[in-house]
């Protein structure tokens, strides 16, 4: 008698226990849901919006400071103008999105703006090796400071300047001209409805010419504010110490540099990821290189959402064929004479950093070669 009521009493006990582990579980994971940062995503999502509609409609007045007190006439000139712009504002993405507001403006043609939003790229790649040059400066030790900027300038370098002639022939014949996405005149109605009376009340209290340099603010906001929004994991987190022996596969390196680019939108953030990984030993200079290959390609997503708010088919061109031609010079050097290409790039970081002058030397050519794109 007492069995069967202990029996009783236990069922509607493992009853509730059971309904009530599916509620407990969705609380606890409402819980680990950092909603502040997904609120920050939505607000940087909106103002790079806002940003790429106030440089549309600011590019056109700027067109004669373009063309002519710069001198932006041809894709030289170009390529050093978002090479140059990138060095200024410490921003490659901003640039890119710059070239393609001045290509629906008429500023740039075609080629000017593949060649600008390739300038910007090499600028931006830049960046990261002048940050270690300060290092060095406050007595850092030089090669482990400087290494990591100068792999990325040389890699996106020699495959960007090979990717921009095979971009430029692509361009010129025609191929991609009819690869365009779906229509999209509901969502660019609905962002209308949203954005136009934002920017008609800007344009209202601004003049045209200061409307431009808002929207590159703003769209500079837009992605710190995203890089805010990323998780911050640590090594452990990552998981990473267990599959260490796969930093030692070109191709697994290539992937993962594209797939966390990708999912980031952010080239600093993919790469700020390494220096952990370098610190603990898990990746050595020769392991970056096919990450950074892989980084370059993904980082023009976007760029591409860019030129889709545009509404301009020959944008999206631009930037796929920039995305695709970068993508096949990395395809063919991972899969033919890699390891030459490797051992290439890993003999001119030790000559930069082998001697002072040397470093002098490169520092100084990198920052006068937009220049001189500038004057030809």
């Amino acid at each position: 008698m007492n069995e069967s009521f202990d029996t009783e009493l236990l069922v509607p006990n493992i009853a509730q226990t059971s309904l009530t582990l599916p509620g407990r579980r969705i609380r606890a994971i409402w819980r680990r849901v950092a909603w502040h940062k997904i609120l920050l995503f939505g607000f940087s999502l909106f103002l790079f919006i806002l940003a790429i509609t106030l440089m549309k409609e600011g590019a056109r007045p700027l067109a004669p400071l373009v063309q002519t007190s710069f001198a932006v006439t041809n894709p030289a000139n170009s390529m050093g103008f978002g090479w140059l712009f990138a060095y200024i504002i410490m921003s490659g993405s901003p640039v890119a999105a710059a070239a393609l507001t001045f290509f629906d403006a008429g500023v740039l043609d075609q080629f000017g703006a593949f060649t600008m939003i390739t300038g910007s790229r090499l600028g931006a790649s830049f960046i990261v090796l002048f940050i270690g040059f300060i290092y060095v400066l406050r007595g850092r030790d030089k090669s482990a400071s400087l290494s990591m900027g100068l792999l990325s300038l040389a890699v996106t370098g020699s495959t960007y300047l090979v990717g921009l002639v095979v971009g430029l022939s692509l361009l010129h014949f025609g191929i991609f001209d009819h690869w365009q996405p779906g229509d999209g005149m509901l969502l660019n109605s609905v962002l209308d409805r949203i954005f136009d009376p934002v920017v008609g009340l800007i344009m209202g209290w601004l003049p045209e010419w200061l409307v431009f340099l808002v929207g590159l603010g703003i769209i500079m906001l837009s992605f710190s504010l995203f890089d805010k929004c990323l998780p911050q994991m640590a090594l452990k987190q990552s998981h990473l110490g267990h599959v260490s022996r796969l930093v030692y596969k070109p191709w697994v390196m290539f992937l993962l540099g594209a797939a966390v680019t990708l999912v980031s939108m952010s080239v600093s953030v993919s790469l700020s990821i390494l220096v952990p990984l370098s610190n603990r030993g898990f990746v050595r200079r020769e392991n970056v290189i096919p990450y950074i290959m892989g980084a370059n390609i993904t980082t023009f997503i976007d760029t591409l959402l860019a030129a889709l708010l545009l509404g301009k088919p020959l944008a999206f061109t631009v930037v796929f064929v920039e995305m695709f031609s970068i993508a096949l010079v990395s395809v063919l050097l991972l899969s033919f004479g890699y390891r030459r290409y490797e051992r290439g790039m890993l003999a001119f970081v030790g000559w930069v950093t082998a001697d002072n002058r040397h470093l002098a030397t490169f520092m100084l050519v990198i920052l006068l070669l937009p220049v001189l794109l500038m004057l030809v």
